[in-house]
């Protein structure tokens, strides 16, 4: 499902016109960039977490050559799904 399908999902699901629902989404999306960009994590209830997660510096190798390179330390967004999210996903 892609942001258009997204938005056509809610609009037939809510009385909300498909303009209404893309200005929520598009807002949603950038309230949690930027949160997450900020180092704030923003839990959805029963959904899941979306943080911010430090990876260390490593090694690495160049798959072409072999050669032994370091890979820098950097920060990547991260999400854990929530418990009703699991559930939805494998209920057993």
């Amino acid at each position: 499902m892609n942001k258009a399908e997204l938005i056509k999902s809610i609009t037939d699901r809510t009385d909300a016109s498909r303009k209404d629902a893309d200005a929520v989404i598009s807002a949603a999306v950038d309230v949690i960039m930027d949160a997450v960009a900020a180092g704030e994590k923003v839990t959805l209830v029963g959904f899941g977490t979306f943080e911010r997660r430090d990876r260390k510096a490593r090694e690495g190798r160049n798959p072409k050559t072999g050669e032994k390179l370091q890979i820098a330390a950097t920060q990547v967004p991260a999400f854990s799904a929530g418990k009703q999210f699991k559930e939805a996903i494998s209920p057993d």
